[in-house]
């Protein structure tokens, strides 16, 4: 990924449609009662703009209409509801390939690889370990006060997705970053009743058999011919982009010189464009730390050495001290909290 990162978009960026999220939240929100007004408020927005084929709309937009909708309603099954409308939505080629999709491999294959418009405000990653697929979400474009809505947005949007082109109900299993929350019962509901908080990721998993069941509808044809028409500006976001760089080259020392110049912008610009997210290169670094020491724990059984030694610590008694600065807990604790998710 050093020299193909794709262009990536800022939360300032007007490239998302607005017929296509902003028109369901626009559709949702007038549904149960709510004023346009007070949806688009905070936005320079208007009824007609939103109905507009032209128009885009960037993920701070995005953002404050669905601040507006949660505020605006104050229910606590809101996220779920409109979740279960998103996929395979109304984006043209690209729902029309979801619905084509022939298992759920080849489903959540397409939410991933195009993420911007599927998914532009948290990013999605597929991967397979001891007998299990897991869909992990990190941040793209997201606020704090936001962030636990649009994780339950994009997991009933899966898990709705999921259930309806299968036509049976998947087992799957949530794990979330974050406490117990209030509303319980709605998360029982609308996802199912594997639930698991206090954990360090947002993520759904489910035996690995079940990516490759047949879906009824599955037309191999139908859905790359879909594919080939669609064209997109963005691949994906500046934070989920360099989550993947530093993935990547996690066993080589990232620096915030290397990054931004694999970006193509100075240290500068870079450090700036982490800023407008809320975020800075170190924070970013550490997150994907705790992630690889998790995979490395869950899918090999590395030691403290092994990890300390893939991570590039040079020392196995500054990776302890560092991971408990990052999470918590110890190594050893951490791994009792793993043993539950293998």
């Amino acid at each position: 990924m050093t020299s193909t990162i794709q262009r990536y978009y800022l939360t300032t960026t007007p490239f998302i449609p607005a017929r296509h999220q902003a028109a369901l939240l626009l559709e949702y929100a007038l549904s149960r009662d709510m004023t346009a007004q007070n949806l688009l408020r905070g936005t320079k927005l208007s009824e007609q703009h939103i109905l507009a084929p032209s128009t885009l709309v960037s993920p701070s937009d995005y953002l404050q209409l669905l601040s507006n909708l949660q505020s605006g309603l104050a229910a606590a099954d809101t996220s779920f509801m409109l979740g279960q409308q998103l996929l395979p939505g109304h984006y043209g080629n690209l729902s029309h390939a979801m619905l084509q999709a022939g298992n759920l491999r080849q489903a959540l294959n397409i939410l991933v690889a195009y993420q911007s418009w599927l998914s532009p405000l948290l990013a999605p990653h597929l991967v397979e370990h001891s007998g299990h697929a897991v869909l992990y979400w990190t941040d793209s474009c997201v606020t704090p006060r936001l962030r636990g809505f649009i994780v339950e947005m994009m997991m009933a949007a899966v898990g709705g997705m999921s259930r309806w082109l299968s036509e049976t109900k998947l087992p799957w299993r949530y794990r979330f970053n974050r406490t117990r929350p209030a509303h319980i019962e709605q998360y029982a509901v609308h996802l199912g009743p594997d639930l698991h908080f206090n954990d360090h990721l947002d993520a759904m998993s489910l035996p690995l058999e079940w990516l490759e069941r047949p879906w009824p509808r599955g037309s191999e044809i139908a859905m790359s011919a879909a594919l080939a028409g669609i064209e997109m500006e963005y691949g994906s976001s500046l934070l989920a982009g360099l989550y993947d760089y530093l993935h990547e080259h996690i066993r080589t020392g990232p620096t915030l010189e290397k990054a931004s110049a694999a970006f193509g912008v100075s240290p500068a610009t870079f450090k700036r464009h982490l800023a407008l997210h809320g975020t800075h290169f170190q924070a970013e670094l550490d997150q994907v730390r705790i992630h690889v020491t998790l995979q490395l724990i869950q899918e090999h059984g590395y030691s403290n050495d092994q990890i300390a030694a893939y991570l590039g610590f040079h020392d196995v008694n500054n990776f302890r001290r560092s991971l408990k600065r990052w999470t918590g807990l110890t190594p050893s604790m951490l791994r009792l909290q793993t043993q539950g998710f293998q």
